[in-house]
């Protein structure tokens, strides 16, 4: 690819790592569960984030807000409480936005193998290379969880499925590309910032899976390195 089309796809990739705050704080559904009235001990870190003032004091609207993030990204309890699990992922994604466009900034993708797919499971990004060049990403994914990790090394595109369904845990894993036994790529209708986490596979937004797949073929390089929180 030229360079132009080279940085729009870092560029789309980036821009999409952290949801817009006017996205998570969308309306709350009826049925909301009742907030907490105290305050958490991220209380601070969590109204800044969302852009509430920082007082350190839990108010009405301070847990409305918090709940709605909760709920968009399917962490529970849902009661607005600002506590380790809700700042943690909220500092997950400022630190993914502070990649910018220079996911392999360490060095610690390989840049002599071709085209290769790169995935940081401390940053939980994604991205694919060929040489330095960055072709598309990075972008959030989701990987596996505690006793279920994703594996770490140099892997291969053994397979894919466009219409994969998972007969292991009954779960479609459309855009599938399997490359480390059952562990592949695929898109999954989670956030992905959703604790605690997948069975092994990079989990990806279908929209970011679909374009994985226009890209990778059979026999490509993937590289997994780093280590999730709470893993």
């Amino acid at each position: 690819m030229g360079e132009t089309r080279r940085r729009w796809g870092a560029a789309v990739g980036i821009a999409a790592v952290v949801v817009p705050l006017t996205v998570v704080l969308g309306a709350a559904p009826a049925s909301a569960a009742s907030c907490t009235v105290q305050a958490g001990p991220y209380q601070k870190k969590v109204e800044k984030f969302l852009g509430r003032p920082v007082d350190g004091r839990q108010s009405t609207t301070d847990c409305k807000a918090i709940q709605k993030f909760q709920r968009t990204h399917g962490i529970t309890p849902s009661a607005g409480y600002a506590g380790k699990i809700t700042w943690g992922v909220m500092d997950l994604m400022q630190k993914q936005k502070a990649v910018g466009n220079k996911p392999n900034r360490e060095g610690r993708c390989p840049t002599n193998r071709g085209r290769i797919a790169c995935v940081n499971l401390t940053l939980q990004i994604s991205w694919i290379q060929d040489g330095n060049r960055v072709k598309f990403g990075p972008v959030p994914v989701r990987t596996g969880r505690d006793g279920d990790e994703t594996r770490t090394g140099l892997k291969r595109i053994g397979w894919r499925n466009i219409d994969h369904h998972s007969t292991l845990y009954d779960v479609p894993m459309p855009y599938a590309q399997f490359f480390d036994g059952g562990q592949a790529f695929h898109a999954a209708g989670v956030s992905m910032w959703n604790p605690p986490g997948s069975r092994g596979c990079v989990n990806m937004r279908k929209g970011d899976a679909k374009t994985y797949w226009s890209h990778l073929r059979s026999g490509d390089d993937v590289f997994v390195y780093g280590r999730k929180p709470g893993t």
